[in-house]
């Protein structure tokens, strides 16, 4: 169970301006179905140029909820020059603090405001900031490496579990994460922190036993955080030869999308970190 404090709470069970603006003067959409989270974020102007009103609707966790919630709060009344200034360090501290594995829902409250403003001068014709897209690092999450870049940042981030922690980069197939290792140490050129080391190599053989306890610490320290990030879990049930055995928990037993993530989470990992020649079969109750 996550550990949320009160304020968290208090916005997931009463959350603050649920709903959409139709005519709203901009719109930001972030994330997915697929990746687990979506949010939508609209807000209208009045007549001097402040955030007369937000909305927010999500497809997430509680601290999704609660972080879009606490979001719409803390622009009413602003221009979107003060807006703009928002980090999701400042969604945190509002809310009173996030478990690490959800500090990703604070950076997409931060996002959806950033492409809702973005929305509003595109729509308006008006002068709006350059904003490097960047090219995609993360492929199962679309994360680009201006993304990785600034969450890194903002966030006084130095590992690629932290990086994941906060934008989902790396917590699905993982082929990314030398990348991810790399952007780390470039943003930290300038810092005297010790650069973090390239995600770790498979051996090239394995006895039984071998196999399956590097399956077990793989699942433990690869998958089951990603995983966990969404209030789901995975449990190892056998290893016969090359085939996995697994028992999806949590939100995971009943998600839509579970066939995506033992094909493009669970199997892609235990075949980047232990053996090409696993395959992964899940034991249903």
């Amino acid at each position: 169970m996550w550990d949320y404090t009160d304020k968290v709470m208090d916005h997931f069970f009463n959350p603050r301006d649920v709903g959409r603006i139709e005519d709203a003067d901009g719109v930001g959409e972030v994330g997915s179905l697929a990746c687990g989270d979506a949010l939508t974020l609209t807000f209208k102007l009045d007549e001097n140029g402040r955030i007369a009103d937000a909305k927010f609707q999500t497809f997430g966790c509680a601290s999704a909820v609660a972080s879009s919630s606490v979001l719409t709060e803390m622009i009413k009344g602003m221009t979107l020059e003060e807006a703009s200034q928002i980090t999701n360090q400042d969604i945190v501290k509002r809310l009173g603090g996030l478990p690490d594995q959800k500090m990703h829902c604070s950076v997409m409250g931060q996002e959806a405001l950033e492409a809702a403003i973005e929305d509003y001068y595109r729509r308006k014709g008006g002068k709006r900031p350059e904003k490097s897209k960047g090219v995609i690092v993360c492929t199962c999450f679309g994360v680009t490496d201006e993304e990785i870049r600034k969450v890194v940042r903002e966030n006084n981030l130095t590992t690629v579990e932290q990086v994941t922690n906060f934008c989902k980069a790396g917590g699905g197939c993982g082929g990314c994460k030398e990348r991810i290792a790399e952007l780390i140490n470039e943003t930290l050129a300038r810092e005297q922190i010790k650069p973090v080391s390239p995600c770790p190599k498979r051996p090239t053989k394995l006895t039984n036993i071998q196999k399956i306890q590097l399956v077990q610490q793989t699942i433990n320290e690869q998958i089951r955080p990603a995983l966990r990030a969404d209030g789901g879990d995975i449990e190892l049930i056998d290893v016969e030869g090359d085939k996995v055995i697994v028992a999806f928990r949590g939100m995971c037993a009943q998600c839509k999308m579970a066939e995506f993530t033992m094909r493009d989470v669970v199997e892609a990992r235990l075949k980047e970190y232990v053996s090409d020649s696993l395959t992964v079969e899940e034991l249903k109750d």
